[in-house]
């Protein structure tokens, strides 16, 4: 029998002001049993910085640690899931990704964005529901459909409102047994299902 082909390098992307360090218990679940890990730092000048730089700056770092064509799986969180989409979308990523996961991450856009000028805060802008760069990810979704995507989103999210927001237009979508956006990757209620699917062969 042969043997089980390795996963590949998994990226981590974090969310508004996080750091990689939000990713610690997740990392700590997994142990060695998804290894390569990059979770590359992305600062986002407290939401000044468009998603669009924040998605290059992914690139290069990924093509910086794996080389131009190594495979990978990709998860985001919150802001980190829309870098992440829009790395693949516009970027090129869907190329070398096998699988998306995206974790209560506003793909239709929050209305907690609505008050920010763009002028001001680029990137939280381009969170607004119909933003110009949500509505350039949805006209084109053939990226998204090459590759295998998953939807994890907080049904009473107070950060991604509403919460069915969250939800990719591509791919499968569940909802998280948790409450609370900003606990997502600290309890085991919403760690355990995102472990197991980081663990799908």
């Amino acid at each position: 029998m042969s043997e089980p082909t390795p996963a590949p390098p998994l990226v981590l992307v974090h969310g508004l002001f996080d750091t990689p360090s939000l990713f610690w218990s997740l990392r700590q679940r997994l142990g060695n049993r998804r290894d390569p890990v990059l979770a590359p730092h992305l600062p986002h000048g407290i939401g000044s910085t468009p998603l669009t730089t924040l998605a290059r700056r992914l690139g290069e770092q990924i093509e910086a640690t794996f080389g131009a064509e190594q495979p990978i799986d990709l998860l985001g969180f919150s802001m980190g899931g829309l870098i992440a989409r829009t790395w693949l979308q516009l970027e090129g990523g869907a190329a070398r990704t096998r699988r998306f996961l995206s974790i209560a991450s506003p793909h239709a856009g929050s209305l907690v964005a609505l008050p920010w000028p763009r002028t001001l805060l680029a990137g939280l802008a381009d969170m607004k529901p119909g933003s110009p760069l949500l509505r350039r990810l949805d006209r084109d979704l053939e990226p998204l459909r090459r590759i295998e995507c998953l939807s994890l989103f907080v049904p009473t999210d107070l950060m991604v409102v509403p919460g069915w927001s969250a939800v990719l237009p591509v791919g499968a979508h569940r909802p998280l047994p948790i409450w609370q956006h900003s606990r997502v990757m600290a309890e085991p209620a919403s760690l355990d299902p995102i472990v197991a699917e980081l663990l799908r062969p």
